[in-house]
């Protein structure tokens, strides 16, 4: 699907005597131009991995709006009154909680009943945390009553647990299948529609997987240094370390010291390659290479998409990743 990009300024959808506000991306939850069709629910999705589920899932049955804008950073968004009164009108909203306050603080506020929650679903790991480590924890809780964990992911602060679960397909596609089950609840005549469509979504992230599996199979590094640790599920999904030159979070500010040990990691490992994102600066990787002689490349955590984005979707996007993960660890 397109992504959506303009914002429609309020004003202008009041003055439309006829026609209709369509679907939006606007971190004020502007809207933007529709095909006219009224939509049978109205939905909200906190930011961009969130929109391009509800968008496939819903199809033509919802009315979408996006709270954070495109090639802007979902864990800064704030929210204007008029995006807080979206969200309180809306039939239901699809967050992630923890990841970004103000969205939290607005479900909480205007929509605790008509919001889901993809969190307790997405299962997210601690921060560092490898794929085997995560299981036994699961393990040692299994059998935990449901009181226990009783509004467990209901507006929680997740503290140390990594958000980006999305780049997990498995985990992505966990959350693709609940937001079918949502909209289903609330609107039962589309129910087979959603399952159909929340399968079809499944289907692709599992291609999508089996791609990664194969490209990534046999690779002369499996050292992933990256700007921020935002790829943390996909290292453990395919076997890779990743060494993250700030942590999780985007705007940390190295020190020297810090620069100065990973560069001496770096040189260890005899790692090519520091990968970039999108939409930040590439000011510390570049620091990084140019001390080791490294080369830079891109890798996009898909948190929100630009027009400079290497793709028009999620799927693209990941793909695009795929090719520079496979050039920049000498992958065959």
């Amino acid at each position: 699907m397109p992504r959506l990009r303009t914002p429609v300024i309020l004003a202008s959808c009041l003055a439309l005597a006829l026609g209709a506000c369509g679907s939006s991306s606007g971190g004020d939850g502007a809207g933007e131009e529709g095909s006219g069709e009224q939509a049978s629910l109205e939905v909200v999705a906190s930011f961009y991995p969130l929109e391009y589920l509800v968008e496939r899932v819903a199809g033509d049955r919802a009315d979408l709006t996006v709270l954070t804008g495109a090639g802007a950073d979902p864990h800064d968004a704030e929210l204007s009154p008029r995006a807080v009164g979206t969200v309180g009108s809306a039939d239901l909203v699809v967050y992630s909680s923890g990841l970004q306050a103000a969205v939290d603080d607005a479900v909480a506020a205007q929509a605790p009943d008509d919001a889901l929650d993809v969190t307790p679903v997405a299962d997210l790991m601690a921060v560092g945390e490898d794929a085997e480590e995560h299981a036994a924890h699961a393990d040692e809780h299994a059998g935990e009553g449901e009181d226990e964990h009783a509004g467990e992911g209901d507006g929680h602060d997740h503290g140390g647990e990594d958000p980006h679960f999305w780049l997990d397909t498995e985990r992505y596609g966990e959350v693709a299948r609940a937001i079918a089950d949502r909209l289903a609840e609330i609107d039962p005549e589309g129910a087979d529609t959603y399952k159909t469509n929340a399968a079809a979504v499944v289907e692709d992230l599992r291609a999508l997987d089996e791609d990664y599996t194969a490209g990534l199979a046999q690779c002369e590094s499996r050292d992933l240094v990256t700007t921020h640790e935002a790829f943390g599920y996909l290292a453990a999904r395919y076997d890779l370390h990743q060494l993250g030159i700030t942590g999780i979070s985007p705007d940390s500010e190295p020190s020297p010291a810090r620069l100065a040990e990973v560069s001496a990691q770096v040189e260890d490992l005899d790692v090519t390659t520091i990968y970039a994102e999108p939409i930040l600066s590439d000011a510390i990787a570049s620091t990084v290479a140019q001390e080791t002689g490294t080369q830079v490349l891109t890798l996009d955590p898909v948190e929100s998409l630009t027009d400079a984005s290497a793709g028009e979707d999620y799927l693209e996007v990941m793909r695009a990743n795929l090719d520079a993960l496979t050039e920049g660890l000498g992958c065959s």
